[in-house]
């Protein structure tokens, strides 16, 4: 599936560090940032989550609802979300069907191994529940701030 701007954003259903369910419908009416990441409590997923975490009042105060999604367990989330204090929910894909729906699950390189693993991918969805927006090229620590920058 190839996802294009302004064109409905793939539906998905994951539970997040509590066993809650949550759907992209869910979220009509609302702007989401619906950021993919490949593992909880490594440098650059660390650094993005919390540039998300300390940048969160703004993006409530503009109605915007943040969701991680990464292919690690219910319990490995809600240990990064509690070691963090990280105020949004997040979603675990350990079968990775969204994260290939989303076309973000893919071989990685890392240290000369080869692996599959979530590349670290952003998207900005509208409140009809189009894509706006995809940022394939992340900078974790300053991935909020640019956010915010084209989308506030």
């Amino acid at each position: 599936m190839t996802l294009e701007i302004n064109k409905p954003a793939p539906e998905f259903e994951l539970s997040d560090q509590n066993g809650e369910l949550h759907k992209l419908s869910d979220y009509r009416g609302k702007r989401l940032v619906l950021y993919f990441y490949p593992k909880d409590d490594t440098p650059g997923c660390t650094a993005e989550a919390c540039s998300f975490r300390d940048n969160y009042s703004v993006f409530k105060q503009n109605d915007i609802v943040i969701l991680g999604v990464s292919a690690d367990s219910a319990e490995s989330h809600a240990k990064f979300q509690e070691k963090y204090q990280l105020p949004f929910p997040l979603l675990s894909d350990p079968d990775h069907k969204v994260s290939e729906m989303y076309g973000v699950w893919g071989l990685k390189k890392f240290m000369g191994r080869e692996y599959y693993g979530i590349n670290r991918t952003t998207f900005l969805i509208d409140e009809e529940g189009n894509l706006v927006k995809i940022y394939d090229k992340v900078k974790p620590a300053e991935h909020a701030q640019e956010i915010m920058e084209e989308f506030i």
